[in-house]
């Protein structure tokens, strides 16, 4: 019996490489199995533990943080955004690039939201950063990396859905990833800049008349307005949570109406945009929650088999320790993120490997971080990464797709390196929530 559970899992992950919808493969399969096994008894236990879904206030903040970013994409405050960070940054070699980077750092902590981040930056800088003389693998792969920040920094919605798997406040989350963010950040600026010494011909600096013409269209206002409005909402809503002022959920909801009023500032807002904004974001919530209770049929199936027991105790006969297993786990997640996405491996191989953890006493905070951060490759690794597919399907003609890999492999390069200093030095994601709090 406890070994039908590793069956489980193993048909489950099959069936979704073969491309059946994630949601109907993880609820249909799960429910059947379970019938075969518990008898029709199944039945009456699992609206029982749907019904505790539908009663978890924090999930609350999905619907909310998803339309907070999908009505700031609505509000053109990402053009503006890259058009005023690129003239800031022009003058030097690879100043387009990190103008890109900043931007997508800004838009990750304001949206969250990867694929309109990717195709938002994709239509307005890939084309102009190849007209500068940019090499296609440099400009792809940096608009790629950047529009995937919002998988980490907060307010991310994977922090959201990890914290309620794993039963760590989404308050610690957020505030455990603002220094691993940061980190890649860094590590993305420290590569472009390396790239701008070395390789001068593939980060060229803008011309000087089109940057004097900017300097003489009154370039503070636009610096100021183009920084404050998206800095404003961050700090209303990052920082009514780490002060305390507000749960995570009542600040997702702080946002969505700040995005609104930004995009009334913008003079955007009208019926047929909010229409849009409210049908994308029924789309995206519903997509995540029909998931998420698939994924509950999956572990309440999972675990009456004894699955988990049978992992525990697998564990403890081969005497492996909470590094071995951390290093498995990180393997495992990396290598399923270049063929499924974040949602299903958080709902499906989070919940099985989470009792080993809590076994071996490891902090879930620190390995939720860790998750979050593998995760986030799983839109950049091919052949499956989703932002991939957005940047293609919104890049010149003359991009090919063999660009995007190539383009790709230094920053999933730079996203191990990170993964390591934060499984080196935990503290870059315990120190801020145990100050704070």
């Amino acid at each position: 019996m406890e070994a039908m559970g590793l069956v489980l899992f193993v048909v489950l992950f099959a069936l979704l490489l073969l491309g059946y919808p994630v949601a109907f493969t993880l609820g249909g399969v799960s429910i059947l199995l379970g019938i075969f096994t518990f008898g029709l008894d199944f039945l009456n236990l699992l609206p029982l533990r749907v019904w505790g879904i539908m009663q978890n206030y924090v999930l609350l903040a999905v619907p909310l943080f998803v339309y907070m970013g999908v009505m700031l994409e609505k509000s053109g405050l990402a053009e503006e955004l890259l058009e005023t960070m690129g003239m800031l940054f022009g003058r030097m070699r690879g100043g387009l690039a990190i103008s890109v980077i900043v931007v997508g750092t800004l838009l990750a902590a304001s949206t969250g939201i990867v694929g309109a981040t990717v195709v938002t930056m994709g239509l307005l800088s890939l084309p102009t950063m190849l007209k500068r003389g940019y090499s296609p693998e440099v400009a792809t792969g940096t608009i790629a990396a950047s529009g995937t920040l919002g998988q980490i920094i907060p307010p991310s919605i994977v922090l959201v859905l990890l914290g309620s798997v794993m039963n760590v406040p989404v308050g610690d989350m957020f505030m455990g990833a603002v220094f691993p963010g940061i980190l890649l950040v860094g590590l993305y600026l420290l590569w472009i800049i390396s790239l701008s010494l070395f390789k001068p011909a593939a980060t060229p600096a803008m011309p000087a008349e089109e940057l004097a013409a900017f300097r003489s269209e009154g370039m503070l206002k636009r610096v100021f307005m183009a920084f404050f409005l998206p800095l404003l909402l961050i700090i209303a809503v990052l920082g009514s949570i780490f002060y305390g002022y507000a749960t995570p959920t009542e600040a997702a909801g702080v946002g969505a109406f700040g995005a609104t009023i930004l995009t009334l500032i913008q003079g955007k807002f009208n019926l047929p945009t909010l229409r849009g904004v409210m049908r994308e974001t029924t789309f995206l919530t519903s997509m995540v929650f029909m998931i998420l209770v698939g994924a509950t049929a999956f572990s309440l199936v999972f675990k009456g088999m004894g699955g988990d027991d049978y992992l525990v105790s697998l564990i403890q006969q081969n005497n492996l320790d909470a590094n071995t297993l951390l290093l498995l786990v990180m393997v495992l997640i990396f290598i399923a993120g270049f063929f499924i996405d974040f949602i299903e491996i958080t709902f499906i191989i989070v919940p099985v490997v989470l009792p080993l953890f809590v076994q071996l006493d490891v902090d879930l905070l620190w390995l939720g971080i860790l998750i979050a951060m593998n995760l986030q490759t799983s839109f950049l690794t091919p052949p499956f990464g989703f932002a991939l597919f957005y940047l293609k399907g919104v890049a010149p003609p003359e991009v090919q797709t063999q660009h995007l890999y190539r383009g790709i492999i230094p920053f999933i390069a730079i996203q191990i390196v990170g993964l390591l200093l934060v499984v080196s030095f935990p503290e870059l994601a315990t120190w801020l929530p145990q100050y704070l709090r």
